[in-house]
Order: structure tokens, then sequence, then C-alpha cells
């Protein structure tokens, strides 16, 4: 592989100007969309050397062969011009949503004569009000219920309004007291705007004037003994205290925000979206996210804000967030923009903001852990993929041992690979291995390099086993009792062969596991290889890819299995390099494991350690002058 692509701009050519960028493939389609303060900084990340590049960016820069610029003349208007470039084109490399469902809302249809409350999945009804989202139908019409308890506003449909309307008779849930406007034939249409007017600025969190102004006409009625009017008043402030008690009170009464908790691994990330207007929650809406290059956690909180506001009728004042990206103030500007007031962006430190934050946080993480888990409890649809992979490969036999390998580059020098295995459709975590590998010219040769030491042991099954384990017991030999000694063998390590072996990547990976299991001899193994850009299918010696079905239980099994040994992969590689550097430190006098942990938690990367002066460096508690002194000259040395 060349280390330099092919379409790289020449020096100087990249304009320092803030702007728009956007890569794309030899048909023109638009793979990644992304926005910099400063394009010539930004892009030459990209044009680096591919091998210090992470694995997925480095994926996505060799899949394009072009890249283009947009100059903008402020920050503001590249976050605008990035948010409409991905939702126009929908890049695959940008971050992919998933909403767990669609929600639903209650929506105020403020742009009819008679506005009415209902129940609805659509964002898109000229002129109305919507509050939520709700997790539950249930939860919006038990709402509902409550509210025209206390604000009797219309419920009737648009036809049985206009029927009543024409007729002078009262609608069928006005006469059984379930619809309080004006078809009803007891409120004006003025009076029912009125009472509209109430219901919205309630649900937007005007609990406190409402609760107050009831309380007051109560006592003032049953003072004046209209105990029919004081019952009536009485009635009303029940249902908003069951409201109320709906939403449990969290932040102060004026807040209206809304909070983000977010939880992330190497390749996905779920979302928590708390929608808090009056101090109460009044909706919770969850999204996962497919990260298909490597972002850090700003930027996915960039991307969360852009996709959470881009068409949103309802911003809050202010916004809650685990973490803040780098153009917050752009953002707040944009947000501004949309709110038509001040926006603030802030992060979630101290009292009940932080509490809030952390149960937000534990909600995404158990999402994340369902996301990634989901279908695999369901024997029926584990047997179904399996079928369906038997069909669509060609093989003779349901493949119920899928073995399945990746390669992972993270320094450029350092490769190392892992295998995951799943039985029956689930992982065998126990059976997971990685791989180290010392000498490598390109992710091929990686690949056919680790399938032959792997397939090695199936022809040494005796190398598979574990060492046999060694227990005493106890066993009775006529009036005492003696120990005996049992010898108790252990699960072989690789002596299972499997049915199939999966490679992450296309048509080279493909080749170079079929030409290792040719050159080991097991050809009778099936073989194939998962593509990340369209998630096709290959077979060795095949033109084509055989394309599953995207919701398809085989597909599933098969992103499940390649996204686990990427994570495995990942995971060992940094593992790797935390030891790699800890070696390295180790080596200056005078500094051991406590103080090595306390410089890379300050510094929070290896390459802002390198890049640090011994000044910063003295910094560190414990850290003298000269032992700052000498890690930044050994550390410049390697």
């Amino acid at each position: 592989m060349a280390d330099v692509l092919p379409y790289k701009p020449r020096a100087g050519e990249i304009p320092t100007n803030p702007g728009v960028y956007r890569f794309r493939d030899a048909d023109g389609r638009v793979l990644y969309v992304g926005k910099a303060k400063n394009l010539r900084q930004r892009l030459s990340n990209y044009f680096a050397p591919l091998r210090t590049l992470h694995e997925r960016t480095r994926r996505m820069v060799t899949t394009a062969s072009s890249v283009e610029w947009t100059v903008v003349s402020t920050d503001v208007d590249s976050l605008q011009l990035e948010y409409m470039w991905i939702k126009e084109f929908d890049p695959p490399f940008n971050v992919r949503y998933k909403d767990d469902k669609s929600y639903p809302f209650m929506a105020v249809t403020l742009g009819d004569e008679a506005p009415r409350v209902i129940v609805t999945r659509n964002r898109k009804i000229p002129g109305a009000r919507y509050f939520g989202p709700y997790p539950k139908v249930w939860a919006v019409h038990e709402t509902i219920d409550l509210m025209v308890k206390a604000f009797p506003i219309r419920t009737c449909s648009d036809s049985s309004y206009k029927r009543a309307m024409q007729t002078g008779r009262p609608c069928f849930p006005g006469q059984i007291g379930k619809c309080g406007g004006p078809c009803s034939m007891t409120v004006t249409i003025e009076e029912h705007r009125a009472m509209v007017d109430d219901f919205v600025a309630f649900m937007a969190g005007g609990d406190e004037r409402f609760t107050r102004e009831l309380t007051t006409r109560m006592l003032a009625a049953s003072a004046a003994m209209d105990y029919e009017a004081a019952a009536k008043y009485r009635d009303k402030l029940s249902a908003i205290e069951a409201v109320l008690g709906k939403s449990a009170l969290v932040l102060a009464t004026d807040e209206d925000a809304d909070l983000f908790g977010i939880a992330e691994d190497e390749l996905a990330a779920a979302v928590q979206h708390f929608v808090i207007r009056g101090g109460r929650v009044r909706g919770v809406r969850a999204m996962t996210i497919e990260k298909e290059i490597d972002i850090s956690s700003a930027d996915l909180v960039d991307q969360v804000l852009q996709r959470a506001y881009g068409d949103a009728q309802d911003v809050p004042r202010r916004i809650l967030v685990p973490s803040l990206p780098d153009d917050a103030a752009e953002l707040e500007v944009w947000l501004r923009e949309r709110r038509g007031k001040k926006v603030e962006i802030a992060v979630a430190q101290r009292g009940q903001r932080a509490d809030l934050m952390r149960t937000a946080t534990l909600n995404a993480q158990q999402a994340l852990i369902r996301y990634k888990t989901r279908r695999t409890s369901d024997y029926v649809a584990r047997t179904q993929a399996l079928t369906d992979l038997q069909d669509a490969l060609g093989m003779t036999e349901a493949p119920l041992r899928i073995e399945c390998f990746d390669i992972s580059h993270l320094g450029g020098t350092n490769v190392v690979a892992s295998m995951v295995v799943f039985e029956d459709g689930l992982p065998r975590k126990d059976q997971y291995r990685s791989f180290n590998i010392p000498e490598t010219t390109d992710d091929t040769d990686s690949m056919y390099q680790v399938l032959r030491r792997r397939l090695a042991y199936l022809d040494r099954p005796e190398e598979a086993e574990e060492p046999a384990a060694v227990a005493a017991v106890a066993g009775e030999t006529g009036d005492g009792l003696e120990d005996v000694v049992v010898e108790v063998k252990r699960k072989p390590r690789f002596a299972y062969p499997p049915q199939l072996l999966l490679v992450d990547g296309g048509q080279p990976q493909v080749e170079a596991a079929a030409r290792a299991l040719r050159d080991a001899g097991h050809t009778e193994i099936a073989v194939c290889g998962i593509a990340k850009r369209l998630e096709e299918i290959w077979l060795p010696g095949e033109d084509f890819p055989v394309i599953l079905p995207r919701t398809s239980e085989s597909l599933y099994l098969l992103q499940r299995l390649r996204d686990e040994a990427h994570r495995f992969a990942i995971t060992h590689q940094r593992k790797r390099r935390r030891n790699d550097i800890s070696s390295v430190l180790s080596e200056v006098p005078g500094l051991g494991a406590s103080r090595i942990k306390v410089l890379l938690k300050h510094f929070g990367s290896v390459t802002a350690l390198r890049a640090a002066a011994p000044g910063e460096i003295e910094e560190v508690q414990g850290i003298g002058p000269v032992l700052a002194q000498n890690i930044h000259t050994h550390l410049s040395t390697r």
C-alpha cells in the first residue's frame, strides 16, 4: 500500500480559511463531510502517512479518490453548511443515527380555528406545538386525560367538530364530557382559545402560576360559600398535581433545558436526550449511533447537537452535555438563530444537574448494551440467521462455529490481529484470541500470517490442549479416608475447526484468507469477508459480492461478528501501546509506576506528553525540574 494518497493536494493549495470539505469516491459519491476552522490544518491530518492514521480513518481516505472544499466567511457558516451537506448526501463515513423507535408526541394544533390536543408521531403538522417525546403511547393518553380535566380543550376529530358547528348539536365526546371545545356548545371560540393558551403555557413549564391561581380561586370560592365552584377548582388542582406527579422535579422550577447523556465505545454510541421544562423531565428520546471513523467525544457531542436541533422548533435556553465541543461558541450562535434568544451550552459538573447527567448516562450505557446484544436471546432468530448464511454462501451445513479475524494498525509499526468466536450465534469470549504480528507488508499479508498460525493448530491438536489440571479429592477406602489424585483435562484452545472463517474486508482480504486455507490444506472450511462500505459479502474467486437483505438476521450476525472482532483488536492495540509507553518511561531513573500513571493522566495522551516542554512536565505533581528534563530527553530520543 502506497504511503501517500495520489489525490493529495499540493503544498499550499489548501486555504487556511474556515470551510467545509468533502471526500468523494471514484463514482463521485460523497463519503465524508467535515468542517474546519482552518482547512489546511484539518485536512493535513488526513494526508499524514497512512501508517500513522487510525484504521477506520485510513479506510475512508483510501476508499476516496478526491477531496474538495468550500471556503466560508465565518465558523458559524461552516457549521450550517456541514449540517446541510450531511443531510443532503447522507455520507456513509459520517456517524449514522438510529432512533430506537418513532416516539409519540402530544401535539396542540394551534393553526386550527379551535385547536385540539392529539397523540401523533407526525412532526410536520402546520402550526402545531409539540410536547414530548413520550416513551409509550399510553403515557401520552394518560397525560391528556388528566390535563383536560384542568384545561378542558377540544379532543374530538375535525369531522366531528365541523358537523357539530354546522348542526348546532354538541359533538359526541362533548355530550359525554370528553371534549371542551366550542363544538360542545359550552364555550365560545375566544374562551376556548384562552384555555388552549393556558394548556400550552402549563405544558411548557408554567406549573407554579396555575397551581397558585387555582388555589387562590378555590379558597375565595369557599370563603364566599360557592362550594360548587370551589369543588371545580379543587378537581382542576388535583388534575394538575396528578400531572406533576408523573414528572418528577429534577431542577429548579424555572429551568428549561435539554440534557444529553452519552455512552460510547470504539464503534457505537447511545444517546439519552432528556427534555426538561419547568424543572421537570417532560420527555425522553433515545438514539444509537454507529461511528464509521474514529472521532473524539467532543466531536460526537457536536454531531449529536446538530442532529437534535437541525430541524427543531423547540430549542431551550440551556443545553447540558457531558463535554463541550470545540466549536461550542459557534453552536450557540447557530442555536440562537433558531430559538431567537440566547442559548447556552454547558457541562453538568455539580449538584442536581450532575446527578441528572449521571442518570442519563446510566440509561445510555444500558441502551448501548441492549443495542450490542439485541436479538441474541432469540433462539429462532439465531437459527434463521445460520440457515440463511448456509444458503447464501452455498455451504453444505450451517456454520455453527464461526471465527472472525480483524487486523488493526494504530501506530504504523505495531500490527495486531484479533480472533473472536461465535458458536450457535452466541459469542464464546473464553476462546477469543489476539495476535502480535512482528513484520508485515500490508493487511492481506497480515491476514495470511494470522490464519496460517491459527490453522496450524488443527493439524497439531495436542498443542491446542491446555495443560492437564490436577485435583485432589477425598476417597473412602476401608475404614478411613485418603486423598486420591484425579487428572482433569481442560477444554482445548484451537482444536475445534470452524465451519466458517469471516474476515473484515473485501476481495483482497478474502483471497488472502483463501490462500492461507489452501496452503494449510483445509479447503473444507468456508471463508467470506464483509466489506464495511456497503456491507457486501465477498467469496473467494467471485467477481461480484453476495448482497444480504439489510434487515436480515444473517447480515446482523456477520455485522456483530465483525464489530466484535474490531472492538477486541482495538482493545488489545491500546493495551499494547500503554504497555509500550510505560516500558519506555520506566527506563527513566526515578520514575516509578505511580508517577507514570499520574503523567499519562495529566497529559491525556502519549502524543501530548512527547510534545510537552520540560517546564510543562514539571507542573505535574511529584515531578521536579531534573526529572522533568530527564523525561523530555528520554522521549525525544525514542
